[in-house]
């Protein structure tokens, strides 16, 4: 396939992969149960486009984003599968979304009458959350669930097609909070005069870990990716996962540092001895932040740390010996015997892996593999 971009710092995302790990999702629910495959923040760094197109192939029924401007997107480049936005939206941009056959979370009955006011022609479908212990978005109040309902039912322009509430700890091994959260839901589709029709409260860790039976939906997120939600419930995990994202670099120039010379910013690293090392264009504009000095890559096979401050475009790495100017570098992936996960990046910058995937920029380019080969390079400068 023709190089569309001109750096030599890349990712490649496995699509069958991404395919695989729904796979073994759909193995774990009862038949009949929705996978929506989440796909905000660019599809937590994968491709928006790309992971939402393998995963309607592998079976996913719906697309979840966080906002509208995300759903829109993904409408414009032709995605006719029902996507709900699962973070707040305005009032006003009620009827923007009921053309587009877009859902909207709505999480309190003044919402719904602001919203009336927008809708003309097209009927706007909503999911109702309710907050039963995340403290973020979500009724509350079952008083305000019930007014919210009444509100609705009596507008034809409005349509409650689900409700769902969203776990804190389902990615704990004390499973005590969740379960508490799940009897509160119940409560609260017990205040329902007419229950909606898809009621879905589990993320990647609860489609896995909890009896899911008594819903009909689960948001496949984080594990979708091939990454388990959390290492404390790794060895819980029925399934296997496959990860899905690799990233690689190059080395733009080789050279040899003399005992006491300093590298990068503050110069903050000295050379104890004669060494050589590379530098590589990737730096915290890309999202390889500040934070990894230090961090260990894959040299070819051969582990090489990163020295002094990680600059914007570029950081340097120490090798264990002279290597050639163009060597490729893994700084997410496996060679031979030895890998790099997220996971690794993420403990070291004292993170979760979520926001090591969602912190690599748009402007690193994307190559997309499909039944071993490449598919599609995604250059968003071009």
């Amino acid at each position: 396939m023709k190089n569309e971009f001109h750096r030599d710092t890349w990712i490649e995302v496995d699509l069958d992969a991404i395919q695989y790990n729904i796979s073994q999702l759909a193995g774990q629910l009862k038949q009949d149960t929705v996978i929506m495959a989440v796909v905000k923040a660019n599809a937590y760094g994968h491709g928006y486009l790309e992971v939402a197109e393998a995963a309607l192939e592998a079976g996913a029924e719906w697309l979840a984003v966080a906002f509208l401007d995300e759903a829109l997107f993904l409408r414009k480049h032709g995605f006719t599968a029902p996507i709900l936005v699962l973070g707040a939206a305005r009032p006003d941009d009620a009827g923007l979304a009921a053309a587009h056959g877009i859902r909207l979370t709505v999480f309190s009955a003044d919402w719904i009458r602001s919203a009336r006011e927008f809708l003309e022609a097209d009927v706007l479908h909503i999911h109702l959350k309710i907050d039963t212990g995340m403290g973020r978005l979500g009724f509350t109040d079952q008083n305000g669930l019930a007014d919210a309902e009444a509100f609705a039912s009596d507008d034809s322009l409005i349509n409650i097609e689900g409700a769902f509430t969203h776990f804190a700890t389902a990615d704990e091994p004390d499973r005590t909070y969740a379960d508490q959260q799940h009897e509160r839901f119940l409560e609260f589709l017990d205040v329902f005069q007419q229950k909606p029709p898809m009621i879905h409260a589990s993320n990647s860790a609860g489609a896995f870990l909890r009896d899911n039976s008594a819903f009909n939906a689960v948001r496949f997120g984080i594990s979708m990716y091939g990454l388990v939600p959390s290492g404390d419930i790794r060895h819980e995990m029925p399934a296997p996962l496959k990860p899905a994202l690799s990233m690689y670099t190059k080395m733009v120039q080789v050279k040899k540092l003399k005992q006491g010379e300093k590298v990068s910013y503050g110069a903050t690293y000295t050379a104890g001895q004669d060494e050589w090392i590379a530098t590589l264009p990737i730096g915290y504009a890309d999202g390889w932040i500040r934070q990894m000095q230090g961090f260990e890559v894959l040299a070819g096979e051969h582990r090489a740390e990163i020295i002094g401050r990680v600059c914007m475009d570029q950081c340097m790495i120490r090798l264990p010996f002279e290597m050639q100017e163009g060597s490729v570098v893994t700084l997410v992936g496996e060679v031979l015997n030895d890998r790099i996960l997220l996971d690794d990046i993420a403990a070291h910058n004292g993170t979760i892996h979520y926001e090591s995937a969602c912190l690599l920029t748009a402007r690193v380019p994307r190559m997309y593999r499909k039944n071993g080969v490449i598919k599609k390079v995604f250059n968003h400068l071009n």
